[in-house]
């Protein structure tokens, strides 16, 4: 298995600070001290991108384990951008939060990509073998 170079290292570990610091200024005031109790869909999403910054701050520390964090988060903004950023611009239907959205998701899309180590991923998460699918009696020693 190919080792991450210290540099890819550090590049990782400024994405993941982006993450964690942007997330952290931007949704924590609002989970520590909420002006509303509500359980509605807005408490899920800062729920969501609460522990997103939490497991961003633990990237700073293990980069390379963290790395299905980072696919997570391109995954969703690749998928919010095309299902409903595009379609919502397209008509002109976008309000002021969806074009911020907007923006961000695509800010995501394209830094993501970039700090990603790909010959990395493509070895430990698609050409590295499989872990059982049931478990196995261990061999006997005699």
């Amino acid at each position: 298995m190919e080792q991450l170079s210290l540099l890819r290292l550090y590049v990782l570990r400024a994405m993941y600070t982006l993450m964690a610091v942007g997330l952290a200024l931007t949704f924590w005031p609002s989970i520590l001290s909420p002006n509303e109790l509500s359980t509605g869909p807005s408490s899920v999403v800062r729920a969501l991108l609460g522990a997103i910054s939490l497991l961003a701050a633990l990237g700073i520390r293990y980069p390379a384990q963290m790395l299905p964090l980072l696919l997570f988060e391109l995954a969703w903004k690749v998928i919010w951008v095309l299902a409903f950023g595009v379609p919502a611009w397209r008509v002109g239907q976008l309000d002021a939060y969806g074009s911020e959205t907007l923006v961000n998701c695509l800010m995501g899309v394209v830094l993501v990509p970039l700090v990603l180590p790909w010959r990395y991923v493509f070895q430990r998460y698609l050409r590295a073998p499989a872990e059982p699918w049931r478990w196995r009696k261990p061999a006997r020693t005699t």
